[in-house]
């Protein structure tokens, strides 16, 4: 995908032209800027994060559009304060566990500052008297995927220690991180990989198990900060615009309107580990700020308005799309572009809201570029676009490392940050026509 698509050298040479301009090189130094170490995973709210929407704000100003920021509130935050202690002993052997490899925190979990040791028990099958003398009493509760809920609300009423549950790991061994869930419950819940739950089970049915474990996690509420740009446009046939962030008249037939966006936020950092964030979302952003630089360079004619949102507090909820849907007008155009780092078979597209014809157009510069589609949920900013009533589509094209310390720079592919790239500018182009 290095070299122009056949297809456009054949029958769109005005095209072919114009995606030749589309650099890989400066996709993935935008890649490994947004995944440096000064913004510390970008999570929503955190002096990283706003560090990285000024220096996309500048980035779009250089392209000379008009920037607007756009804060927000954001409420139910987990923020991982500390690093969580994990160990077993049995038998007179003590097993110290690593977080994110062998035990990661559970989203439900009550918040647990210190050290909590206690023997382990399983899950009755009746539910046992409360008081001190029942068998969860000041005890960790080992439970299953399906019985986790269960164990939590006995623990609750017996005055448990606390539950362990367990939970997958992906290709590479890691748990990945998340920061936003369910309510939290009464007491610490904690999830270890299946290895370790099936060799807990074991060690409780030979003998007594100790646990001593760690879980401080909190909610927080923090704000957030959207980033907008408008670019000039050429206009013509007498249509007039507003300023592309909801600002014009709704009703009045201002010509066709543009939305590129993707979200810039992370999970952020552990305390003692990086999670760089490189796929998810730096390899969108790098490739809708890509499109922009390429689009705003061509100033194509006509009554396109050209809008991009780099969007915060996806992770935490999709928060910043929400805040920005509301203020579209209702004929707006969205395209969301979630992880441009690794295409392997082709790329998912969701569509929803009246977006049939973008959806025909999508597919007719997805054929000219040679980038292969296929339907598949794309569950992020693209579906609060939608449920506001724009035609919105959600794209995605892979993320190796997802929500780990494996999520690099390296691991983004400048083939599919140019496919991705070249898709959303003849996507826009042929709009245009």
């Amino acid at each position: 995908m290095t070299t122009t698509a056949p297809r456009l050298g054949q029958g769109r040479p005005d095209l072919a032209l114009l995606v030749e301009a589309v650099s890989a090189t400066r996709m993935h130094a935008t890649v490994r800027e947004l995944a440096g170490d000064r913004y510390a995973g970008r999570r929503v709210g955190s002096p990283g994060n706003r560090a990285a929407a000024s220096w996309l704000a500048e980035q779009l100003g250089e392209l000379g559009a008009q920037v607007q920021l756009s804060e927000f509130d954001v409420a139910g935050v987990r923020e991982l304060y500390a690093t969580p202690v994990l160990e077993w002993s049995s038998a007179g052997r003590t097993r110290r566990l690593e977080h994110r490899r062998d035990f990661v925190e559970h989203l439900a979990s009550a918040e647990l500052p210190h050290p909590r040791t206690a023997l382990l028990t399983n899950v009755p099958e009746t539910d046992p008297k409360a008081g001190p003398e029942s068998g969860l009493h000041g005890r960790w509760v080992l439970a299953d995927a399906t019985t986790w809920g269960r164990a939590c609300e006995l623990a609750e009423a017996q005055g448990a220690a606390g539950v362990l549950t367990v939970r997958g790991t992906d290709t590479d061994g890691w748990m990945p991180k998340m920061i936003a869930g369910p309510p939290a419950r009464a007491v610490p819940v904690i999830a270890v990989r299946p290895e370790v739950h099936r060799h807990l089970s074991e060690a409780l049915d030979n003998g007594l198990v100790q646990v001593t474990g760690s879980m401080p996690l909190r909610q927080i509420a923090t704000r957030g900060r959207n980033v907008y740009a408008r670019f000039p446009r050429t206009e013509t046939r007498g249509h007039r615009g507003g300023d592309g962030h909801g600002d014009g008249p709704v009703g009045v037939n201002q010509g066709l309107r543009v939305l590129l966006s993707a979200h810039y936020d992370g999970v952020g950092d552990d305390p003692d580990r990086r999670l760089p964030a490189a796929a998810d979302n730096a390899s969108g952003v790098a490739a809708v700020l890509e499109a922009a630089r390429v689009l705003a360079a061509a100033a194509p004619p006509g009554a396109l308005e050209l809008t991009a949102a780099f969007l915060d507090a996806e992770e935490a909820g999709a928060w910043g799309s929400a805040h920005h849907a509301a203020t579209l007008p209702p004929d707006t155009l969205v395209i969301n572009l979630d992880g441009a780092a690794q295409l392997h078979e082709a790329a998912a597209v969701e569509a929803g809201g009246p977006a049939h014809a973008l959806l025909a157009t999508l597919d007719q510069a997805a054929r000219l570029t040679g980038v292969p589609l296929k339907a598949g949920a794309m569950a992020s900013d693209n579906r609060r676009y939608a449920a506001a009533g724009l035609a919105s589509i959600g794209v995605g094209m892979g993320m190796p490392g997802y929500q780990t310390p494996a999520e690099t720079p390296d691991r983004v592919q400048p083939d599919t940050l140019m496919a991705a790239a070249r898709l959303l500018v003849v996507t826009v182009m042929l709009l245009n026509t």
